[in-house]
């Protein structure tokens, strides 16, 4: 050893870190819009907006992109990915351009290409959606990217009846997903009349204003929608009768457009995931992306070192000083991470394989609340009593 007549200071790197929950708010937008800047919004790029406003003016009045924008608008400022697609020549080929593919050379084109929003831009879309754009194979599609993108996707419920809204939903079976109807009715500048106005893009700005103001543990149900004017239907809701047209939608997971005593609101908190799942609530779904890609994206510093006992000790202090911060902010009710001496035997530790289990309990809404009502003539006892006091 060298000599050395001194001291020395020897800077420890181990121990816990702290987690930063990941994103939820960041919108990811397919739209048309023929007479937009091509230099703002590329065909098939994905492109981040961080001035909605300013975007607006760069999209054209044509196809869907400048509505959609404003109907977000409406209700915050959020951060977007926004992927312009060509509009065909009919209806099927404006859906193949919208659900995109993988090009020979390596690109991804329509929603594929939202894909691509880490790599190209640095931020991943997690609240998805194509307004006015919606087709069923184009609906099946956004599901699959929603999936891949640990997203949610927003999408009309495909019918002129509640009838055929609710046998349109039939066809989905994915927790990422919430179905919609029917469309809000918007002031038009352009035309100075009102306009259909879609529902998919109003969610997709409340959604992210939620998850800024409050977390994805709150549902889209209930809350005001900003900049509407009326309802595409007639579509009528009681909060104590589930016979009407709401409580029917409600009750085959679409979720309404309806206009309470105090304005406009999306009324539903259900996912098209079938009924046995444990995501069939939109909070429930968004909470678990939340944790996973948090605890994800937040492990990067532990990969590759010495697989030691206190290296497992520091992840799983980590994860548990998370759960600590999300339980303090109301997005769970409680949850725990721990080694499982059974998950990590000693070849498996050896090949540097290292399982932790955590679990964790996402608040549910409060979707059906319940009061009794009695009559009774228990109040006249001391009628006599009160009448003295009165005189």
């Amino acid at each position: 050893m060298a000599f050395k007549h001194g001291i020395t200071v020897t800077e420890i790197v181990e121990g816990a870190r702290t987690l930063t929950a990941v994103s939820t708010s960041i919108i990811g937008l397919v739209a048309t819009a023929s007479a937009a800047s091509a230099a703002v919004f590329p065909l098939n790029r994905p492109v981040l907006i961080t001035d909605i406003e300013a975007a607006i003016g760069s999209a054209g009045t044509e196809g869907t992109l400048a509505k959609s924008l404003r109907a977000i608008a409406d209700q915050t400022r959020p951060l977007l990915v926004v992927v312009r697609v060509e509009e065909g020549e009919d209806a099927a080929e404006t859906a193949s351009n919208v659900i995109g593919t993988t090009t020979a050379d390596g690109m991804k084109t329509g929603m594929q290409a939202l894909l691509a929003a880490q790599a190209q831009l640095g931020v991943r879309p997690k609240i998805l959606g194509t307004p006015g754009l919606e087709t069923q194979a184009v609906t099946t599609a956004l599901a699959v990217v929603a999936k891949k993108l640990r997203g949610f996707a927003y999408a009309r419920a495909l019918g002129d009846t509640v009838t055929a809204a609710t046998a349109y939903r039939a066809n989905f079976d994915q927790r990422e997903l919430m179905l919609l109807m029917p469309d809000f009715l918007a002031w038009d500048t352009a035309t100075n009349a009102a306009v259909p106005s879609y529902a998919a893009a109003h969610a997709m700005g409340l959604r992210a204003l939620i998850d800024e103001q409050t977390g994805p543990h709150k549902t889209l149900s209930n809350v005001t929608v900003n900049g509407v004017l009326g309802l595409t239907k007639d579509i009528r809701w009681d909060i104590e009768d589930q016979s009407s047209e709401a409580g029917v939608l409600n009750a085959s997971e679409v979720t309404a457009l309806v206009r309470t005593d105090s304005g406009y609101r999306f009324w539903g908190n259900r996912t098209t995931a079938e009924a046995e799942s444990q995501f069939v609530f939109e909070s429930t779904t968004r909470v678990a992306q939340l944790l996973a890609d948090t605890v994800v994206s937040g492990m990067l510093w532990a990969m590759d070192k010495p697989l030691t006992p206190s290296l497992a000790k520091d992840i799983i202090e980590t994860i548990n000083g998370l759960f600590r911060q999300l339980k303090a902010a109301g997005v769970i009710l409680g949850a725990k991470a721990w080694y499982d001496e059974a998950n990590n035997d000693v070849s498996a530790l050896k090949a540097g394989k290292l399982r932790i289990d955590y679990d964790y309990t996402v608040p549910p809404p409060l979707e059906d609340l319940g009061f009794n009502q009695r009559i009774t003539d228990t109040y006249f006892a001391d009628f006599s009593a009160q009448l003295a006091q009165d005189v």
